[in-house]
């Protein structure tokens, strides 16, 4: 892999996560390389990383930002309850969400989307912004895009 040429952007942001992420079964060093790509290619961002789901908790895995809790519980915050419902969701202001965990004061709005691989769940791709109502249905799409390349990516029974 040879480093970009120019800065990227959102809109070469999934042709880039599947070119970084076809070639590369870890599942830690595509998160990582995913984090940095969303962290680079999405204005008005303050976190996007990953917590791997570990011993039936969400712990901290590679990310772009500010320092983040390390770990969080089975259906708390946003990132917890992502990983009990199994389904996206997008919080246009995190203030407004019962129980939210405000591991960086900066955040006003919020998206995860749950990695799951068959029945199985990995952990939460997770991206907070400092503006409220920051995300939209099309973010969604792209970012549940993303996840899909990533466990496609890992082979089947190592994740």
């Amino acid at each position: 892999m040879t480093a970009p040429q120019k800065r990227l952007g959102a809109q070469e942001l999934v042709a880039a996560v599947a070119s970084v992420v076809a070639n590369e079964p870890d599942m830690i060093a595509d998160m990582a390389n995913i984090a940095a790509m969303i962290f680079e290619a999405l204005p008005d961002l303050n976190w996007a990383g990953f917590y791997i789901w570990k011993e039936g908790q969400l712990v901290l895995g590679p990310f772009q930002g500010r320092m983040a809790c390390t770990r969080i519980a089975y259906g708390k915050g946003v990132c917890g309850t992502v990983a009990r419902e199994r389904r996206t969701i997008i919080v246009p202001d995190v203030h407004a969400f019962p129980g939210h965990i405000a591991c960086d004061a900066a955040s006003a709005s919020e998206i995860v989307v749950p990695v799951i691989a068959g029945d199985r769940l990995l952990g939460v791709l997770d991206v907070d912004s400092p503006v409220r109502e920051r995300f939209s249905d099309t973010d969604r799409i792209m970012l549940e895009k993303i996840v899909d390349l990533l466990v496609q990516a890992i082979p089947v029974g190592t994740a």
